[in-house]
């Protein structure tokens, strides 16, 4: 929840400045619903894609400040964030409602961006792997091994998000590896290995290259420092040119 239509407008503009020749990597904008259309207008024909950071999986109806699918669609987005860990925490996501919203983006054309990751007290106990098996299960229960292709997963340990603490890069290697293997014995090796897996927690232009150099670290969900240009740019730059070195 953060930056106005204006704010957002002079953002996206200079990160199109700064990032119009950078090819290796994808870049995704995932702006408040309200700024939306006007992102899409301003990275029209670059490098950059447009996503949206939440939807309700039914396609209409009397869902009274809810935005379906088929709206994002309309507005231009190709991505949608669903199951961020602030969702689950203060509005109620479940497993369930993730894998609702996963396969009615997938539905509707929209690739979807699964988070999963578990909390502060869930890793002092050691169930960090018990957590991420049941988001990863559920949140992909009904969805097929040529849909899943379609889908990101982001790997953002809950305790790591906007408190500036982050996964070592060897604790986050372990759970993106653990995620591949939950994978591969789901859809087999060679689907597992084309997905995409994410990092999110307090991604710094600091700490990204080590998290990159990471084998199954195939890129990141930029929080606090997407808002400010130079940072963002920053983390681009220094993962494109990580992806280039692996």
């Amino acid at each position: 929840m953060n930056k106005t239509v204006e704010e957002s407008i002079t953002l996206s503009n200079g990160i199109k400045r700064d990032l119009f020749n950078v090819e290796n990597v994808e870049i995704v904008l995932c702006p408040p619903f309200t700024s939306l259309t006007e992102v899409r207008d301003v990275i029209l024909d670059t490098n950059i894609t447009l996503g949206a950071q939440n939807m309700h999986w039914e396609k209409k109806g009397a869902f009274t400040g809810e935005i379906s699918p088929g709206m994002l669609k309309a507005a231009g987005c190709k991505y949608v964030i669903i199951g961020h860990s602030e969702r689950r925490a203060y509005f109620g996501e479940t497993n369930e409602t993730v894998n609702k919203k996963v396969k009615s983006a997938l539905a509707e054309g929209l690739l979807p961006i699964m988070c999963v990751g578990e909390t502060l007290k869930e890793r002092e106990k050691n169930l960090t792997l018990n957590v991420i098996s049941e988001h990863v299960e559920k949140g992909l229960m009904g969805v097929d091994e040529k849909e899943v292709l379609k889908i990101t997963i982001a790997y953002e340990p809950v305790w790591a998000i906007g408190t500036g603490k982050t996964a070592t890069p060897a604790q986050a290697q372990e759970v993106h590896l653990f995620i591949r293997e939950l994978l591969a014995k789901k859809y087999g090796r060679g689907t597992s290995e084309i997905i995409r897996i994410q990092y999110g927690g307090s991604v710094t232009p600091e700490n990204i290259e080590s998290l990159i150099k990471e084998k199954d670290i195939d890129g990141a969900l930029v929080g606090g420092a997407s808002l400010k240009e130079e940072s963002f740019v920053d983390i681009v730059k220094k993962t494109s040119k990580s992806i280039k070195e692996k």
